[in-house]
């Protein structure tokens, strides 16, 4: 039954892979509904997925010896929206995520000294060709044109929201060196994978907080288009893991070691 059910989902064409992908994150939506009561809980959630996330690639760092299939430019737009949050966090709104961003920064890097340094002779970087002025450039032009509405300094709220895209589209220099390779080995098919989780959990919470709220939450966040480009952010996190999320599961399901990527996906 599962092999026919695959089959058939890779024989529709992307417009109808595309309505079951968000079918089937509605009907996720509603199950998580049911089950988590307090959906605070999906965010510390999302947070341990992304920390199980880094101790796979610290392991895959200390243990193989090699940062092969990693990208290191993807390592350096986490570190930089990480410490513009960490910044705005201080001058605006310090709590216990700010201590979590820290600690994920450290480890971040962490990363990038063992890329740059340690282990430079593995690392791909003919692969890791995704340009980053691609992303950060746009960023910084939507962050000046749609940012925070709030009583706080106004280069701090472009700031704010200048991280907010910025990590949404983070993993895009990954992705691309996933696509170079087409091969992606374990423990970074396990790595990205934790990314896709927490992404998924992260934008559940935010979705469901909005229909709790009965749209409220949007109304809090503040005036304008910045509330919808917020959710809008996190969507686009979610929707740009999921293809590689779909065969890192099939590719578990069917046996397989090492993830094989077909043509065109991420």
């Amino acid at each position: 039954m599962r092999h026919f059910v695959v089959g058939w989902v890779k024989r529709q064409p992307p417009k109808v892979k595309a309505f079951l992908a968000v079918v089937s994150g509605m009907a996720a939506l509603v199950l998580l509904r049911a089950i988590v009561h307090d959906h605070d809980n999906l965010f510390v959630a999302a947070e341990a997925a992304h920390a199980i996330g880094i101790c796979v690639l610290i392991y895959k760092l200390m243990k193989e010896k090699t940062c092969a299939g990693l990208s290191l430019k993807s390592q350096e737009l986490t570190a930089m929206f990480l410490a513009v949050r960490l910044y705005c966090s201080f001058v605006m709104e310090y709590d216990i995520h700010t201590l979590l961003d820290s600690a994920t920064l450290l480890t971040t890097l962490w990363v990038i000294y063992m890329i740059r340094f340690k282990l430079k002779s593995s690392y791909m970087d003919d692969k890791d060709n995704f340009p980053l002025y691609y992303v950060v450039a746009p960023c910084a032009v939507l962050a000046l044109a749609i940012h925070p509405s709030t009583q706080h300094n106004i280069v701090n709220r472009i700031l704010w929201a200048f991280c907010v895209y910025l990590e949404s589209v983070s993993v895009l220099p990954q992705l691309r060196v996933m696509q170079n390779t087409k091969i992606v080995e374990p423990f970074t098919a396990h790595y990205v994978f934790a990314l896709g989780v927490a992404r998924f959990l992260s934008c559940a919470h935010w979705v469901l907080q909005v229909l709790d709220t009965r749209g409220h939450l949007l109304v809090a966040l503040g005036s304008g288009l910045w509330p919808s480009m917020v959710l809008l952010a996190e969507i686009v996190q979610t929707f740009i893991l999921a293809d590689f999320c779909y065969y890192y599961v099939k590719s578990v399901v069917g046996g397989q070691l090492v993830l094989r990527l077909p043509s065109g996906v991420v």
